[in-house]
């Protein structure tokens, strides 16, 4: 497992109606603060302030084609102007389990990206991918490196 300080959180958050919103920094746009959105903005956050990943290579609920479905990956890093990393992220009470680790491996037959990181902001794990070796990770690696 990989252990996340998450940093005091800065969000903008305003209620419509009565439906909460946050403003997503990555995307310029205010969105339906839900759950996963909770973690969503959480984890991009730490990827900023914390590990020091230039937000503007990140592509946050990023479109991809699988087969002949149209899915999104949570957050998209690019490095190098190719896709690095993809984080999937779930709610908090969400399991990281057999399913969620099937789905960001799906997406990852489109991105062929090295590292793919699930969290469910209370837990986090992580794979490296190198050709068709697959090992877990025990911290995010550092874009600088």
């Amino acid at each position: 497992m990989i252990s996340i300080a998450f940093p005091q959180p800065s969000f903008k958050i305003k209620k419509e109606k009565e439906t909460e919103l946050i403003f997503d920094e990555c995307r310029k746009i205010w969105v339906v603060l839900t759950p996963e959105e909770w973690v969503r903005q959480n984890f991009l956050e730490y990827l900023i302030k914390v590990m020091k990943y230039p937000a503007k290579l990140l592509a946050v609920e990023k479109e991809i084609t699988l087969g002949d479905l149209r899915k999104r990956c949570d957050i998209v890093v690019y490095k190098e102007s190719k896709p690095w990393m993809i984080v999937e992220c779930k709610e908090m009470e969400v399991p990281l389990n057999e399913s969620v680790i099937r789905q960001i491996l799906n997406y990852n037959i489109t991105l062929q990206v090295p590292y793919l990181i699930i969290t469910n902001g209370k837990a986090t794990f992580g794979m490296e991918i190198k050709g068709r070796e697959a090992k877990w990770i025990e911290e995010l690696p550092d874009f600088a490196a």
